[in-house]
């Protein structure tokens, strides 16, 4: 994203939270949102999908604690894209286009300035925006390294994979340097400097005082050079296409939706730039027979009316472990629940959840005669008592 973008796009007024929005209630808004207009769930609905962009951004920023202190540090600071002067400027204060600013400003002949701000706002916030002064190129000028673009890729796991863990192969198409030329955009190698900008990228254009703000260069669009003899790979860009097959460790414990940001996997920078991030969702197979609530497993067991009446024990099973013996109080009603504790999904600490087992008394569809006579005689031990009784008094209590 631009400089001008980061200041000015309100990232708390796109997930819906307040200013001062924990991490949990971030996590939670964007969990909400994605799910709401993510691309599976609205299939060619390109507004969704811009939308979908625009939370996961928000997301990216908001959701890690450095990006979110400094963004509302510069946000602070530029209060909704306008700089605010000091008491010494004209007039008190003076609003402009942030455009490219933290980019350049440089002084000397393009800066349009007396002295300008040496190696410009760039250097202040360069840690910020992921910009910063290249490197020198012999004739005082120099380039800015670029960043490599982030990649959005998705893997679907078995339930199975997403509890434990899986490493997957991921083949991901990215912009990155062009092997024909090297990534200099000219067939034989050697680019010339862009007369325009000197080499620098930047076009510097008037601003206030000694304030100059700068724009990408439309003749070399941004690089700094210019191919002599355009490549015919890339047309002169220095970049292309590039495909590779990477091998993903998906972390144990990923749930379905989840977007996971691996830092530094994705298309290279160009001019000693860092390169880009991957992130990754992740889609997850239902299982047949266990379920899943946050950090714990969970599984139905169906039991006989005689064990839940009378009590007794029971097997249940375990996701890929042996079973465990679970016993069952004498009463047990319909749809209790209880908890086989480490038997869950693995946490981000190395521990494991637990495993939630709902009992289901089985009422069985076929009887013997031997089982009708025995459940005859029950009811006739029993004809005395009404289950009912105190549903009624409460009806008319009521």
């Amino acid at each position: 994203m631009s400089t001008k973008d980061f200041v000015e796009k309100d990232y708390y007024k796109v997930l819906g939270v307040p200013k001062d929005a924990t991490e949990a209630e971030i996590k939670k808004a964007y969990r909400k949102l994605a799910r709401e207009f993510h691309p599976d769930a609205n299939k060619g609905d390109t507004k969704a999908e811009e939308r979908f962009k625009e939370i996961s951004e928000a997301n990216d920023v908001l959701g890690d604690p450095k990006r979110r202190k400094e963004y509302d540090e510069a946000r602070a600071l530029f209060g909704n894209g306008g700089f605010r002067a000091g008491p010494g400027a004209a007039g008190g204060s003076f609003n402009f286009d942030l455009g490219d600013l933290f980019g350049g400003a440089q002084g000397g002949p393009q800066s349009g300035g007396a002295g300008g701000f040496g190696g410009g706002l760039g250097d202040v916030f360069g840690g910020l925006f992921n910009r910063g002064a290249g490197t020198g190129t012999g004739t005082g000028t120099r380039t800015q390294p670029r960043r490599g673009q982030d990649i959005e890729s998705e893997v679907t796991l078995s339930f199975t994979e997403a509890v434990d863990g899986a490493t997957v192969p991921l083949r991901m198409s990215s912009s990155a340097a062009c092997k024909a030329c090297a990534g200099t955009g000219d067939k034989n190698g050697t680019p010339r400097v862009c007369p325009t900008c000197v080499g620098t990228g930047q076009v510097s254009r008037g601003g206030s005082g000694s304030f100059s703000l700068t724009d990408p260069c439309v003749d070399c669009k941004g690089r700094g050079l210019i191919a002599q003899d355009p490549c015919e790979v890339c047309k002169g860009s220095g970049r292309a296409r590039s495909s590779r097959t990477m091998q993903v460790r998906i972390p144990a414990g990923v749930s379905d939706s989840q977007r996971i940001r691996l830092r530094g996997k994705g298309a290279p920078g160009e001019r000693g730039g860092p390169a880009g991030d991957l992130y990754v969702v992740v889609h997850v197979d239902a299982h047949p027979v266990f379920g899943r609530k946050g950090d714990n497993l969970t599984v139905t067991v169906p039991v006989t009316y005689t064990e839940a009446a009378l009590g007794g024990e029971v097997k249940v099973p375990t996701l890929g472990g042996p079973p465990v013996t679970l016993k069952l109080p004498a009463g047990t009603p319909n749809g209790r629940t209880m908890r086989a504790r480490g038997k869950g999904a693995v946490r981000k600490d190395g521990t494991r959840g637990d495993l939630l087992v709902t009992v289901e008394v089985a009422v069985p569809k076929e009887l013997s005669d031997k089982a009708k006579e025995a459940l005859e005689a029950y009811r006739e031990a029993t004809a005395e008592e009404d289950p009912r009784a105190e549903l009624f008094q409460a009806a008319k209590g009521a």
